[in-house]
């Protein structure tokens, strides 16, 4: 059988990987080492010039079926790794058939959770981590996509201002739906707790979570969190005609949250008396849009509203109100963003994205102020940053694999 590849953006390179071998088998000539998360798969990351990929064996059908799914995902926006192609036609050197491959673009400044443990974030981090799986499922959820499958190690993790930002890897038993009933959604959102209930268990085990964190406090949590942003969300809500201000401090309240309302369904009662407000079309990027609309940065939302705030709290020094605000931006953009930025060497450029670490800086600059009992400059905060923090933390761009992934 012929070698086949099908892809969106079609890399010649692609042929020069070992395909005759099976994953399982492939050397660090291909190989790079960045970690991974557990798979039912065997998987390996490769780098073929300037891009990096994840390779997955699996069935064709299958195969195919995700590499479908997460372009669908991609055209609508959501958070999930990008699909590149499907190989099929494997065969190996005695002319025995090999499972065909699933590739995805490997998500640059991303970490499973295991790895972020392993570089040392602590319980106190496990909310965060909580809450980013939480605006994913919720946002998958609100374009009708059910997961089936729910748990950490489907997840890679970004740095999103102290937070995290969630994408989804495994779309495998996924399926992409017009609308999803009540019973789909608590379906996931109980496989999110059986999974990730175990997953804490593991790590447990492997003495990389503190014993005083409850796993049953943790799931609790996600099930909480995940009701309480499904209803803001969706929720109706219902008030007296005297008070319409109510429909502007409902969508104030969602873009506080990171989303804007596309659509919202207003209905009043016969005699007018009545409003009933129901959003019916969210997306979350309020934050981020925003900051990209003034500054060109495209950041993760939480990293936006951070840098949003910095340019809030520059306008008002420099009493720039009266000023177009897109003139302000560039300025900030230009005096204090880039300048901050670039002041961490090409050595250490690995480590976090720059938003992030503007983020690392602003609260840097607070811990000095605070120490100092004056404003410290920015400036002077972020060669400390560098020089104290930032060189000691591990280059997550090149963190080493966690071993074989079967």
């Amino acid at each position: 059988m012929a070698l086949h590849i099908v892809a969106n953006r079609p890399d010649p390179a692609l042929l020069t990987l070992p395909w005759a071998a099976p994953l399982e088998d492939w050397t660090d000539e291909h190989v790079v080492p960045l970690p991974r998360g557990l798979s039912r798969h065997v998987v390996r990351i490769v780098r073929l010039g300037t891009r990096t990929y994840a390779v997955k064996e699996t069935v064709e059908a299958i195969a195919f079926r995700e590499y479908r799914l997460l372009r669908d995902l991609q055209r609508l926006g959501l958070p999930a790794v990008v699909p590149q192609g499907v190989v099929t036609g494997r065969v190996d050197t005695g002319g025995e058939d090999l499972p065909s491959a699933l590739l995805t673009e490997h998500l640059r400044f991303s970490l499973p959770y295991r790895s972020l443990f392993a570089h040392g974030m602590t319980s106190e981090s496990l909310p965060s981590l909580v809450d980013a799986i939480v605006v994913l499922l919720v946002r998958l959820h609100l374009a009708g996509f059910y997961w089936g499958d729910v748990s950490l190690s489907n997840v890679l993790f970004r740095r999103n201002a102290g937070g995290f930002a969630a994408y989804l890897v495994d779309a495998e038993t996924g399926e992409l739906r017009s609308t999803l009933s009540d019973g789909m959604r608590e379906y996931d959102v109980t496989v999110a707790t059986e999974n990730i209930f175990a997953e804490l268990l593991d790590l447990r085990a492997s003495d990389s979570l503190d014993d005083a964190v409850g796993p049953h406090e943790i799931i609790e949590l996600l099930a909480d969190r995940y009701h309480a942003l499904w209803d803001e969300l969706t929720g109706v809500e219902e008030f007296g005609a005297h008070e319409m201000w109510r429909v502007e401090q409902r969508i104030a309240r969602l873009n506080d949250l990171g989303f804007d309302v596309d659509e919202l369904d207003i209905i009043t009662d016969i005699g007018g008396d009545t409003v009933r407000i129901q959003p019916k079309a969210v997306e979350l990027g309020h934050h981020r849009r925003e900051l990209q609309s003034l500054t060109g940065l495209n950041v993760e939302d939480g990293q936006a509203r951070r840098l949003l705030n910095d340019l809030a709290a520059y306008t008002a020094y420099w009493d720039l109100g009266r000023e177009d605000r897109a003139v302000v931006a560039h300025r900030w953009l230009t005096e204090i963003y880039e300048p901050i930025t670039a002041m961490v060497p090409p050595h250490a450029r690995g480590k976090l994205e720059a938003a992030e670490v503007f983020h690392e800086v602003l609260v840097h600059r607070w811990y000095l102020s605070e120490r100092a009992g004056h404003e410290v400059p920015i400036q002077d905060a972020a060669r400390d940053y560098v020089d104290t923090v930032l060189t000691h933390r591990p280059d997550e761009v090149q963190a080493l694999a966690e071993g074989p992934v079967d």
